[in-house]
């Protein structure tokens, strides 16, 4: 497994321009590109670079998921879902039936079990052992979290789940999110971290340690960490 460290100064049109050159790659070798999103408020420039340097890139090939979702409406202004549709699937044009939503205005546990068995069905019908995204997007908390993994919670434990409920220490509390058995299966994990007051945590997540939920994300061929410094 490769681990590698970028640094920008222009992170919006580096990670567009990695996201497309995954894209294209993933669609000419195996005819559909498996991308999970982070959430947060920062996804919107990169989303918008995207957007704006796609070019002829077949939208109709590119299957969408999310990292994790508050339990909210999709047209809520916390919604990870009405940021992506707002600056991404909209724009691009992307068919519906190509984003798989987390529906977090229904009860958590059965909308993770549902998330859960939309993946296993596109993973039985591929001969995988479990959904493997080719690749996956991934933002860094102030205290280390990635998804909705917060330091400390149960759900850093979870083996056997791909997807669960959780309650985190930020508001909206109530979140869905991916475990670290369907994080780490991505063909190659894409660490977004903008923010330069995040390079210590950065670095401790680098190096292992274990006080942050990221220091434990390993993509099955390789790692990326764009940083905007």
């Amino acid at each position: 497994m490769i681990s590698k460290i970028l640094h920008s100064q222009n992170f919006a049109a580096d990670a567009a321009r990695l996201i497309l050159e995954h894209a294209r790659s993933a669609i000419a070798g195996r005819g559909l590109f498996r991308l999970g999103l982070t959430g947060g408020r920062s996804p919107a420039a990169v989303n918008a670079a995207l957007v704006a340097t796609a070019g002829d890139l077949p939208w109709s090939k590119v299957q969408f998921t999310f990292g994790d979702e508050r339990c909210v409406p999709p047209d809520h202004e916390d919604s990870n879902y009405r940021l992506a549709h707002q600056s991404l699937f909209a724009p691009a044009g992307v068919p519906e039936g190509n984003v798989f939503r987390m529906r977090g205005e229904i009860d958590p546990e059965t909308a993770a079990r549902e998330y859960e068995a939309k993946l296993a069905a596109v993973s039985a019908r591929l001969g995988e052992k479990r959904y493997a995204h080719d690749l996956l997007l991934l933002g860094l908390g102030e205290d280390g979290h990635i998804a909705s993994l917060f330091p400390g919670i149960p759900a850093l434990d979870e083996s056997e789940r791909l997807v669960v409920p959780v309650i985190g220490p930020k508001p909206p509390p109530q979140r869905l999110t991916m475990t670290y058995p369907l994080i780490n299966a991505a063909r190659h994990i894409l660490f977004f971290v903008p923010d330069p007051a995040k390079a210590a945590i950065v670095d401790g997540a680098i190096k292992g340690d274990a006080r942050y939920p990221a220091s434990q994300v390993h993509g099955a061929e390789q790692t990326t960490w764009l940083l905007g410094w």
